[in-house]
């Protein structure tokens, strides 16, 4: 009797042990579905990362190249009004030499129709 109980026991052991095999094995295999799962979602989100840095990287380039060609335009804009006040600045001098000449003009006239009167009357 004691011989079957220890034979029993080893029996109901075995059993046991199977089980606790089989779920040992369950319990790997979802801690790998598990560990997978997470892997996956997180390389989700670094490829969304990745895809918006490359994204960013080119808007970045084409932000700079505009720039570049902005401050061309600005330089040549700054240029054409630099010749334009130039311009004005010769205009302003003819102006003003015009004006000179013209009131030089006035007064040798004035000073010939002084003489002029001066001599009709004597």
């Amino acid at each position: 009797m004691l011989m079957s109980m220890v034979k029993e026991h080893q029996s109901k052991q075995a059993v046991k042990k199977e089980i606790q095999e089989i779920k040992r094995k369950e319990a790997c295999a979802a801690a790998n579905l598990m560990t997978q799962a997470l892997v996956d979602h997180l390389n989700v989100g670094v490829a969304q990362a990745y895809l918006n840095q490359k994204k960013l990287d080119a808007e970045a380039k084409q932000l700079h190249s505009s720039a570049v060609n902005f401050a061309k335009q600005t330089q040549q804009w700054l240029n054409l009004v630099e010749s334009f006040n130039s311009s004005l600045k010769e205009l302003g001098d003819v102006e003003n030499w015009a004006k000179t000449i013209e009131n030089e003009i006035k007064t040798i006239t004035n000073a010939l129709e002084i003489v002029y009167k001066n001599s009709q009357e004597s």
